[in-house]
Order: C-alpha cells, then structure tokens, then sequence
C-alpha cells in the first residue's frame, strides 16, 4: 500500500497532566489500514467530557499517548475497496465507537455499542494490536462501518457534536418512549442536558423539565424548549414535585447526585435512565424508592451507527440545531481547561481552520 501524502498529527496527552492544558501536537502512527477502513480529513471535532476523563486516567489507566475526541466530522479522502456507504469527497463523521466484532449477538442486533470487543474511537486498541486515535488532529482513520454520512443540511460544526453528545441523549429518550405523552426530565443542563431538552422538545413531549443545581441557567433551558425548571438547591423541590415526571434522563457525572430525591419525581412505572458515567460510585439509596412505585432504573452507552444516522436525520427533519461555540484547534489546550471549569454554552467544538477553509473554497 502507498503512504498517504498526509501525516496523521494531533494533540496527544502523554500522561495524566494532559488534562490541565498541557497536551503535545505531535505525529503517531494510525491504525493499520485495512481496505474496510476510511481516512477523514478532520474539519471539526466536539469536546466531551469523556475527553477529559480520559485525559486525566478518571475511568482507568489511559493508554498514552492518546489523541482524544470522539466526535469527530470531516471529509472522506480515502476509501477502502470493501467500503460501499461512503466514497472519497462525502461528508462523514464519526463518534465514540470505531470498532467490535461485527459478529455477536449485540452486532448482529444493531447494538454494537454494547459488543464485548467494542473499540473506543480513541485509547482503544484493534484486533491487530494498533491503537485508536481521535480526533483533536488533521486526520483520522477507522473501520467505515462507523463512519457515518452527514447529512448537506446540517452543517459540519454542528453534525460534530451530535456524534457522541447527541445521540448519547438522544437514544434513551428515543428507546424509552419519549413522546408527546411523555413528561420528561433532564438532569444537568451541560453539554448533554442541553441535547436533551432539544431532542424532548423536537420529540412533542407533553412537558420537558430541565433539572440543575442552582437556577443559572433557568433562562437558557427555557429558551431551548424547557417547559419547567427545577433547580436542586431550592428547598423542598422533590416534595413539590413528586410523581410528576414518566421518564427522567441523568446526564451529569458528578457522583454527589441527590439520587433518592431524583426517584421522588417519578410517577408510578417511571424509568430513570443514566448516561452521564461518574468517576466514582453513585450514592446508595434505598430500594424502596424504586419498589414503592415500580419504578425502573436503568442505563443507556452511546449509540449504534444506525442509531446516529437517525438522529441526524431527525434533527434535519426537526431542524434542531445543537448551541455550540467554535475554537480553533490550535488552541485545543486552551479549550479543555475552559470545559473543565464549566464555561462551555454549551458544546465547545474544534475547529481545523486549514481544513475548514478548503470546505468554503
């Protein structure tokens, strides 16, 4: 096989120091290609959280040197023979997942999130042995049954986001039955808790509460489709609102959350479903909180390819638009500390200004 005529570069985090803006532009080896494999040139990439506990050895041991960002949109530029969805020039993207077996139950179901031998778009290592790279870099390469077409009419920046973000909320309200006889509420309005209140909005659910600590951002969630607000440092807000939600979708990863208190808001039957995934063990709580009510709580990973060609579908139908705000990819050190302090309104996305350009040229 020729060498390509592009390096693949990024930021890579050498150890667990990374995380405080200190992460290296360097050059690293990418997978070994494969003729079932795609080449992006990376035009944008959205900053997860998932980013930072990576970064900093929050979930594990990371395997540095590590390239992070698994949201990541660009342009094919090279295709592999085997490869029949995409072909050189389309516009692709891909999210938290570039590998599993393809084989198992769970693949064979359209659940390859959920396969024993999934493989993380980055500090993730092939069958081959190779790693797997992300996308804070000029280029990314991985297996084409995880890169997804992007649809014309929504804008790169914004498909970026959605790829691990927005489905990662999308799906469990999706899966759980959030419609528009649903009241439904989201925990944490973050990057993910604000794709929620969109998407509970989008789905027509008959009422959508954006739930926080403090009542900053009150506003904002009303703007983006929130019908109601709890914020968790008023008094007596799981009393006043008890057994008024049928499905609430936890997003935050902080492992302090009032967890008890949360299952007082559901109704009889109601699901409490979590996404955010906390560094450390969520509180103990009684069973009684789920038994009295039947109650259910249960969890939901990310998304299969499938599942985030139908979001973006959606979101073009429903013309939902993620709030984002652009940094330059050179400043890629910057930007992590900035998300880890909590200033992003509401997903920070990188941008590849040289690669972005040629888009517009």
């Amino acid at each position: 096989m020729a060498a390509p005529s592009y390096k693949f570069q990024g930021w890579l985090g050498l150890d667990k120091n990374a995380v405080e803006g200190k992460m290296e532009w360097q050059e690293y080896e990418p997978k070994t290609w494969t003729e079932d494999d795609v080449d992006i040139k990376i035009s944008h990439c959205g900053i997860c959280g998932s980013d930072l506990h990576t970064l900093r050895s929050g979930w594990g041991q990371s395997i540095y040197p590590c390239c992070v960002g698994h949201e990541i949109a660009g342009t094919a530029v090279k295709v592999g023979k085997n490869v029949k969805h995409i072909k050189v020039g389309d516009r692709v993207g891909v999210g938290a997942q570039s590998g599993s077996c393809l084989d198992c139950e769970e693949c064979s179901a359209g659940l390859e999130q959920h396969c024993t031998s999934m493989v993380g778009t980055y500090n993730g290592k092939y069958s081959d042995g190779s790693k797997s790279y992300g996308g804070y870099a000029d280029y990314c390469r991985a297996p084409a049954h995880f890169a997804v077409k992007i649809p014309d009419e929504l804008s790169l920046a914004e498909a970026a986001p959605m790829l691990c973000g927005g489905v990662t909320v999308y799906n469990p309200l999706v899966h759980n039955g959030a419609g528009p006889d649903k009241r439904v509420g989201i925990v944490g309005v973050g990057g993910l808790g604000h794709f929620g209140i969109l998407w509970a909005k989008a789905l027509g659910c008959k009422e959508v509460v954006a739930i926080s600590r403090t009542n900053n951002k009150k506003e904002d969630a009303m703007k983006m489709g929130a019908t109601k607000y709890i914020a968790t440092e008023d008094e007596g807000w799981a009393t006043k609102n008890a057994r008024s939600l049928d499905l609430i979708v936890s997003t935050v990863s902080s492992p302090n959350m009032p967890l008890q208190q949360y299952f007082q808001l559901l109704r009889t039957q109601g699901q409490f479903i979590q996404v955010g995934a906390p560094e450390d063990k969520i509180p103990a709580f009684s069973a009684f909180a789920l038994i009295a009510k039947g109650c259910k709580m249960g969890g939901s990973a990310i998304g299969s390819p499938a599942d985030i060609a139908a979001m973006l579908k959606f979101a073009v139908d429903k013309k939902v638009h993620p709030i984002i705000q652009e940094r330059p990819l050179k400043d890629a050190n910057n930007a992590i500390v900035d998300m880890e302090n909590g200033k992003a309104r509401y997903r920070y996305v990188l941008v590849n200004e040289k690669h972005a350009s040629e888009l517009k040229a």
